[in-house]
């Protein structure tokens, strides 16, 4: 992975209204233990992992959007390339950090992926 690396993460129908994604698509939820899921866009394609997200995990996902390491890197969130449950699966970090910083960053990396647009998005 480098700076350039898109980081991939799959957009919930709920984080979509009136065209404009809310800041909770790049927030992490309690049970995420401040740990976002993404994946390594330099593994895998956004289609190939909207198909895997909906699909094989039967989740629900309206599209692909993205943000560079470089991106993370800038707002002090490492990532992790955990690779679990599958080969392709990083984490944003976002431990030890207060719950209104996680929001600050949240609304930059939306802002950040919201300005590269959609890499894949449901027909």
């Amino acid at each position: 992975m480098n700076i350039d690396t898109l980081l991939l993460r799959q957009i919930h129908p709920n984080f979509v209204k009136e065209g404009r994604i809310s800041s909770q698509a790049f927030r992490p939820t309690p049970k995420d233990e401040k740990m976002l899921s993404v994946d390594n866009g330099d593994i895998v394609s956004p289609v190939l992992s909207y198909e895997r997200f909906t699909q094989q995990m039967n989740c629900k996902s309206v599209g692909v959007m993205a943000v560079l390491k470089k991106e993370c890197d800038d707002q002090s969130s490492s990532i992790h390339e955990d690779m679990d449950p599958y080969p392709e699966h990083c984490s944003i970090d976002f431990s030890g950090i207060s719950n209104k910083l996680i929001e600050m960053k949240a609304k930059i990396l939306r802002n950040l992926a919201q300005k590269r647009g959609w890499l894949y998005q449901e027909e």
